[in-house]
């Protein structure tokens, strides 16, 4: 069945009046799921209507299951689907307010080799409904509604490649932008893709200009071959004329995400190789430090290293940051809580 949160407002408008019901009833259903409730627990609309919805629908597509809490504020959340899958999602605080990481597919078939997410391969994508349904669910979790939102920021950087998903995820933005539910700017949203070059141009032409966020994590074809497969589909060069095409049709700064592995890809001579490919991109670096996993032998630097590969970015005149480890203590790597609750459960060999 379809859940309902997958249906843009104006094509729940379309099947309120299909069922002979008032327009005004979509508003009515819109709001609600999008403070976090199931329809039989709203008080406005009639029973009938409830049970005929509910009979053709899902209106609960997924539930919280388990919520860890790291020492740093860092909270990571465990969410059921409507079929049995899990998939999970990463709650940070700032000052300016939070951040909710969201999944876009249960599982990931990109196979880079630092992740824990697509061990398992890709299992389904997420629908439309049940990418926002992780924001309606914590933001209620939080305490919040449509009136007072208390997730301010979404990234589209969980579980699975969010490209390889491409029209649920513009579904996604529909829904997540709509003035009638959360309503999101676009300039708070940003998603993250490992480089599937059609679809980079795609979301450009889009109409739609939110934050793009280029997991490029390597100098040169060469080394990102070696840790992330999607590198022998789309060379180096490609992918970053298609990220400053991006960059020029939507008048947005490109976030270079950069993995910084031990004796991999974390050399000053990676980083001069790395500062000359990205020469006139209106790109800003973000290193990362290596969230270790089990599954693989990859190993974090040190933070002299950090700061060394930052200097030699910095001397280019490339704006870096470098981003504070989260969620150490809570399976942090995306993949490893959803994994961990698999083999707990059986659902894993």
């Amino acid at each position: 069945m379809t859940d309902l949160q997958s249906l843009t407002f104006d094509k729940l408008q379309s099947l309120m009046i299909d069922m002979g019901e008032k327009k005004y009833r979509a508003e009515q259903i819109f709001s609600a799921l999008h403070n976090g409730k199931r329809l039989n627990e709203t008080s406005n609309l009639p029973m009938a209507l409830v049970e005929k919805l509910q009979e053709n629908y899902i209106d609960n597509p997924i539930s919280i299951v388990k919520v860890q809490n790291s020492s740093d504020g860092t909270q990571k959340f465990l969410y059921r689907l409507a079929d049995g899958n899990v998939i999970e999602g990463v709650l940070m605080q700032y000052k300016f307010g939070y951040t909710l990481c969201v999944s876009s597919q249960v599982g990931c078939r990109m196979g880079c080799k630092f992740c824990a997410s697509g061990l398992d391969g890709l299992v389904r994508n997420l629908t439309s409904g049940e990418i926002m349904s992780q924001i309606i669910c914590v933001n209620s979790y939080l305490g919040g509604d449509i009136k007072d939102r208390k997730v301010s920021n979404i990234v589209l950087m969980g579980s699975g490649e969010p490209l390889d998903n491409y029209d649920n995820v513009l579904g996604f933005i529909s829904l997540a932008t709509d003035k009638h539910g959360l309503y999101y700017s676009e300039r708070n949203i940003s998603l993250s893709t490992c480089g599937l070059v059609p679809r980079i141009y795609d979301l450009a032409d889009s109409g739609y200009h939110i934050h793009l966020c280029l997991s490029l994590h390597a100098p040169s074809d060469n080394i990102r071959g070696e840790i992330m497969p999607i590198s022998r589909a789309y060379h180096y060069d490609e992918l970053i004329d298609a990220v400053r095409y991006y960059s020029e049709k939507t008048n947005r700064r490109i976030l270079i995400e950069y993995i910084m592995i031990k004796d991999v890809n974390s050399s000053k001579e990676h980083a001069l190789t790395l500062a000359k490919k990205l020469k006139g991109l209106n790109c800003m670096v973000n290193l990362i430090n290596l969230n270790e996993v089990k599954e693989n032998d990859f190993k974090k630097c040190s933070n002299d290293t950090l700061s060394s590969f930052a200097e030699v970015l910095m001397s280019y005149h490339i704006s870096v940051t470098t981003r504070r480890s989260l969620g150490d203590d809570i399976d942090g790597a995306c993949g490893q809580l959803r994994r961990k609750y698999m083999n707990e459960e059986g659902d894993l060999c």
